[in-house]
């Protein structure tokens, strides 16, 4: 009788203990899955209807309307198990949608310094999984590497030539800052991320194909901080690919935190400064691959942070440091691209080691030293261009002494005219109507940063374009001129009877190309519809340009006999 009773108590017990845990797990905190829609929402509905109630929440965290969405969810104490994203994603700076009519987004940059600042510690501390749905997300390609003129620096530092390969090396796989690189710093530790290495669906197909998965029984793998192959192989042909949180043990734990030096709101300005002079005594190689993180910052001081006491104190100790400028300007001299070194003369101005018109002097010698080296091309015109955007190089350009030979040069003329010389763009009219591919695109280059204002330039450019041979050159330059509404009738007249005699389709898409944009009205008749129809060159597709010229043009006649 007593051993039963034993027996029949310990079962008790264990009865009541199976029923304890059992009814603990029933009432365990249910995970919470985060969406973040920015886009489509075909994602997030498709978690939403197979993902069990009684197991998961949902939140939607962006508030339409709401630019401080992120921060307003934070502030709630909001805590995600699980994050889904869904957005464009294609040039790897930002989620934005694909309506013109949306206004949220969610910049990297954002991400990145709520990952850094701690700012937002309760909203991703306790995440498992992060689903990123649009393209390029994890895709592992470096958005910037070590270059020739870090090699050369590193030797004229006085490394052999292999150190300095091995030391490069070692700064693209730690600085490469691929997609798939920030995602995991954002989101370190998480255990799986799942993203894509290349173009996504959209949500209209991805919503199906996770449906599939979700019908296949897969799903109790959500939630569970493990990678489920059977998904990735759901969305493999539409390069899905998985990956986890960057550990601190990871060489690009480094890059992390130097990147969290400039991205850290709990530092002050003058903080920031005093990394930024600590990191310019590193090798000029690791700075140059940092570049754009130090541009970025030092881009963003105001003249007001510049004039108190601790921020002027710490640019006062850079500006102070000459061993740095020195091997800096030494460095941002020897760049292989001219907008590199561009780019790091503006730094040296905003970290006090240049003056405004010893930018202006490193900067002529820039040019002066492709001019001479006869390397100028379209690049280089682009970059000018941007540079003297303000005319404040318009002064500085008296100081590039060319040949007239060197002058005559269309690349060389291309940014004299972006400083301002006439002669430079005289020499651009002619070469816009040039039978050379190469100059038409130099010209083409100048005059979307330097429009053609004058009529009479307009009327001339339009008769040296009728003269020009159909050919690639023709068509470029028509492209050019479409930018124009030109109103002109003899030059209409002009680029009519040039498409009627066009033995090119794509020489009469082009002038119809700029007839559209043009005032049309003044020389729609219907004789000249006929003539249209009758010399136009069918294309392979059904309808193109000369199609909708013939369009207008017809709507343009009917329309004074409807109104009277």
């Amino acid at each position: 009788m007593l051993r039963v009773s034993r027996f029949a108590c310990f079962g008790l017990v264990a009865a009541t203990l199976l029923m304890g845990g059992w009814i603990s797990d029933a009432y365990a905190e249910k995970k919470m899955v985060c969406t973040i829609t920015v886009n489509s929402a075909d994602e997030k509905e498709m978690f939403r209807r197979y993902l069990p109630s009684d197991t998961f929440d949902f939140v939607e965290l962006v508030e339409r309307g709401r630019p401080d969405w992120l921060g307003s969810a934070c502030r709630k104490g909001i805590r995600c198990d699980l994050l889904v994203i869904s957005g464009h994603f294609d040039d790897g700076t930002e989620f934005y949608s694909g309506r013109t009519d949306a206004r949220e987004s969610l910049p990297v940059d954002v991400l990145q310094r709520a990952s850094c600042s701690n700012s937002c510690p309760g909203l991703f501390s306790q995440l498992k999984e992060v689903y990123l749905f649009g393209c390029n997300t994890l895709d592992s390609g470096a958005r910037r590497s070590a270059s020739a003129e870090i090699a050369r620096s590193l030797v004229r530092s006085g490394y052999s030539p292999g150190e300095a390969e091995r030391i490069s090396s070692v700064l693209n796989e730690r600085y490469g800052d691929s997609n798939r690189d920030r995602m995991r710093q954002i989101f370190s530790d998480v255990p799986v991320i799942y993203g894509f290495s290349a173009k996504a669906p959209l949500g209209a197909s991805a919503g199906p194909m996770l449906e599939r998965y979700f019908q296949s029984g897969a799903g109790g793998e959500i939630g569970s901080g493990r990678a489920s192959s059977k998904l990735v192989g759901v969305f493999a042909a539409s390069s899905m690919t998985v990956t986890s949180g960057l550990s601190e043990v990871e060489p690009q734990a480094v890059f992390q935190r130097d990147v969290c030096g400039l991205s850290d709101e709990r530092s002050s300005a003058a903080q920031k400064l005093d990394f930024v002079h600590r990191f310019m005594k590193r090798e000029m190689a690791e700075v140059r691959m940092f570049l754009d993180y130090i541009e970025k910052y030092a881009a963003t001081l105001t003249e007001a942070e510049r004039q108190t006491p601790d921020v002027s104190r710490a640019l006062a100790e850079i500006a102070a440091d000459k061993s740095a400028r020195a091997r800096y300007l030494e460095f941002a001299r020897d760049a292989d691209e001219p907008a590199v070194r561009a780019r790091m003369l503006r730094v040296a101005r905003d970290l006090g080691w240049l003056s405004a018109d010893q930018q202006r002097t490193e900067l002529m010698r820039m040019i002066s030293e492709r001019v001479a080296a006869g390397s100028v091309g379209p690049a280089d015109v682009e970059l000018v261009c941007t540079l003297n955007q303000d005319r404040a190089l318009g002064e500085a350009a008296e100081r590039l002494q060319l040949s007239p030979a060197q002058a005559d040069q269309v690349p060389n003329a291309a940014m004299l005219a972006c400083l301002g010389s006439s002669e430079g763009h005289a020499r651009m009219l002619r070469a816009l109507t040039s039978s050379s591919v190469e100059d038409v695109r130099i010209a083409q280059v100048y005059f979307r940063h330097r429009p053609i204002a004058e009529a009479e330039e307009l009327r001339s450019v339009a008769r040296g374009i009728a003269r020009m041979s159909g050919s690639e050159a023709q068509v470029g330059a028509l492209e050019t001129l479409a930018a124009y509404a030109l109103s002109d009738r003899e030059s209409l007249e002009e680029l009519v009877r040039l498409l009627l005699a066009a033995t090119s389709v794509d020489v009469q898409r082009a002038i119809a190309g700029v007839l559209v944009r043009s005032d049309y009205v003044a020389i729609a008749k219907p004789e000249l519809v006929r003539a249209l129809r009758r010399h136009r060159i069918k294309p392979t597709e059904s309808d193109d340009l000369v199609d909708v010229l013939i369009r207008r043009l017809q709507s343009a006649i009917r329309a004074p006999k409807q109104g009277a």
